[in-house]
């Protein structure tokens, strides 16, 4: 079969996660980059479609003509574009992700979905009329192990889940960066771009997407605590988070991107009445199971461990052979590509979907009311508590 045809919107000269997401799509030749709308100047746009091997006429000025030229292409040559990799700042995800629906095209997108969540559930709504994939990059259930700490934590090998930890410390904005020139600091230190939050929504969302994916369960309430560490920066930078699952656990969740000397130090502790699980983000390959009694268990990742079967399938080397973050970024690019090409194989299941998205939303307006009222205990809005992207068949 032919691999999916995508393009993308964003990601230019200069933007660290396009070539990421680029990279990801391309490792397990499932996909091919046809055509794009990398930047609003179209000379970087043009340079960076070239420097791709791209056709010039299909580096366009901007997301509403390549979705125009590459439908007409549909209909007229059958090599258009079939999905879109959206890669802008944030509050551009759900206008572009909206027009790619309508226009019939299938959407994968950097996270958060939305700036808001009623933003959000306005693309739910759009998707579901135009019966397109939407697939969210929520990079980290990329990673096997976290599909085996969800396994043993689902099939009842912790007993009861009394406690989650989970933190994703940074240090890259412990300076006044964003006063630099650095792009990536501008924009998600700017709420017209970013939205209302800054680390909370950056990072945040992805240690509450790692809770309520592992668990199973979501967040029902919040009391949270937020701090900006630069005079003159304007959203939060750091924040402290107390929540309940549903299933009744307690924990707590910290993100912040002052931590000097951290890099990306995502990590989560899941506490049950029988057992308990750790796993790191940057030591990915491995996860601890631990008891009371004495037995502890170490896995590791690998095609030829006894892993669960959706761990394995997000597995490509035997043990010993470390895979890292391209890795996990790249299954979530197979299995977005693989749903398209063989929607009957379910293979949906592995890719986070608007359901992630939504949760997302629901969590970062709960986490700032609360903080907005000295850290009161807030509802999180009941969503869609399917985290995973919905089957269209």
């Amino acid at each position: 079969m032919r691999r999916v045809r995508m393009g993308m919107v964003g990601g230019g000269q200069g933007a660290f996660i396009g070539n990421a997401h680029r990279m990801a799509a391309a490792l397990d030749g499932q996909t091919s980059l046809i055509c794009g709308a990398f930047s609003r100047d179209h000379d970087n746009c043009k340079v960076t479609g070239a420097q791709l091997g791209l056709e010039a006429e299909r580096c366009y000025s901007d997301y509403e003509t390549m979705f125009a030229q590459e439908a007409s292409r549909r209909a007229a040559e059958g090599d258009a574009m079939q999905c879109v990799s959206i890669v802008t700042p944030n509050h551009l995800h759900v206008p572009i992700a909206k027009a790619a629906a309508r226009n019939g095209f299938h959407i994968i997108c950097d996270k958060p979905a939305a700036i808001s969540l009623s933003e959000a559930k306005e693309l739910s709504a759009i998707l579901h009329e135009h019966n397109v994939y939407y697939a969210l990059t929520h990079t980290y259930l990329g990673y096997p192990m976290v599909w085996q700490a969800r396994h043993l934590a689902d099939s009842g090998q912790l007993g009861a889940i009394k406690k989650v930890l989970v933190e994703y410390p940074q240090g890259w904005l412990a300076g006044a960066l964003e006063d630099s020139g650095n792009k990536q600091a501008a924009w998600r230190t700017d709420p017209k771009l970013s939205g209302p939050a800054g680390a909370m929504a950056d990072i945040g969302t992805h240690a509450q997407n790692l809770v309520e994916f592992t668990t199973g369960s979501p967040m029902t309430e919040v009391s949270a605590r937020l701090r900006t560490h630069r005079e003159n920066r304007v959203l939060d930078d750091d924040g402290d988070v107390a929540f309940t699952l549903a299933n009744g656990a307690t924990g707590m969740l910290v993100a912040s991107q002052v931590c000097t000397g951290e890099e990306n130090s995502l990590s989560i502790r899941v506490y049950g009445e029988r057992a308990s699980l750790e796993w790191r983000q940057m030591e990915p390959n491995t996860l601890f199971e631990r008891s009371n009694d004495d037995v502890s268990k170490i896995h590791r990742a690998g095609i030829d461990r006894p892993l669960c079967d959706a761990a394995l399938a997000h597995c490509r080397l035997p043990s010993g052979h470390p895979e890292g973050y391209l890795e996990a970024f790249a299954n979530i690019y197979r299995h977005f590509a693989l749903a398209i090409r063989e929607p009957e194989q379910n293979t949906a299941l592995y890719v986070p979907g608007i359901g992630a998205g939504l949760r997302g939303m629901a969590f970062i307006e709960a986490v700032i009311a609360s903080n907005a009222h000295g850290g009161v205990w807030q509802t999180v809005e009941e969503q869609n508590a399917n985290l995973m992207m919905e089957q269209q068949v």
